[in-house]
């Protein structure tokens, strides 16, 4: 469907929400919602029937819907119109990050994707604390899933960054394109961000990011002659946390859209 075909509207401060659905979104379509949806809209945000919300597949664009929360069936939103915002940034810069240990995996998800971030790949390293394999892995891919999805409710982007599935280091490695722009951190040497020449816009870059307990000296050695190129952030040691997050926000300093 062409975005002619259907009616489109710019964002305004009207919309109540921005919600992840999973459901074919189109102009007349009626949505009915999840019980958890529901409940949130309803119960928790408070929001009564005719409420105008917008509503994402994952694969954008974002929809304008009509609440219709009480009459004793499910909860239902009426899609009347396509909204006409693009928030995706002109910085297409994949993460591919270290496995990390608590919380920090959630952190780098959400804060990445509220950044921008185009994809990430949970990679498993040498030095990496937390060990994932099997079922294990696939139910903690599938929860920082969510966790992408709920950031993008939050800071309204309506393309959802896919999270791969946890994958050896070597293995991402060779899957990558020779030509791309590819990025290291480091926290003993590299180059500024600011010093390197600007990636070809829509371009996919690769931003790699090491676990609490960084990159082996084998690892680094494969890394780099893969056509990474070191970059140092400043004279400070960040967390692993850290580091991904400020990269990120430094290249849409540099490159993006701040």
């Amino acid at each position: 469907m062409k975005r002619a075909d259907v009616e489109s509207t710019t964002p305004n401060h009207g919309i109540a929400a921005h919600c992840f659905v999973e459901a074919p979104l189109g102009p007349g379509a009626r949505i009915e919602l999840p019980r958890d949806l529901a409940h949130h809209l309803g119960r928790v945000l408070r929001l009564n029937d005719g409420a105008t919300v917008s509503l994402f597949d994952g694969s954008g664009p974002a929809w304008l819907a009509r609440l219709r929360l009480s009459g004793g069936g499910p909860a239902t939103a009426d899609v009347t119109a396509v909204l006409d915002a693009d928030r995706e940034s002109p910085l297409r810069v994949v993460l591919g990050q270290g496995l990390s240990s608590g919380d920090r995996m959630d952190i780098t998800v959400q804060k990445a994707v509220e950044l921008g971030v185009a994809g990430i790949a949970p990679l498993a390293t040498a030095r990496a604390v937390v060990k994932l394999s099997g079922d294990r892995a696939e139910r903690r891919r599938e929860h920082w899933q969510r966790v992408a999805i709920a950031a993008c409710e939050q800071c309204k982007r309506s393309v959802v960054p896919v999270v791969e599935p946890v994958q050896g280091l070597r293995q991402w490695l060779a899957a990558l394109p020779n030509d791309a722009p590819k990025w290291l951190l480091c926290a003993r040497q590299g180059q500024r961000l600011a010093d390197l020449p600007r990636p070809a816009a829509g371009q996919p870059g690769y931003l790699l990011a090491g676990p609490e307990g960084g990159f082996t000296d084998e690892e680094r050695a494969l890394v780099v002659d893969t056509g990474f190129v070191a970059v140092r952030l400043g004279p400070r040691v960040l967390r692993t946390e850290t580091a991904a997050l400020t990269a990120l926000a430094a290249m849409q300093v540099v490159w993006g859209d701040f």
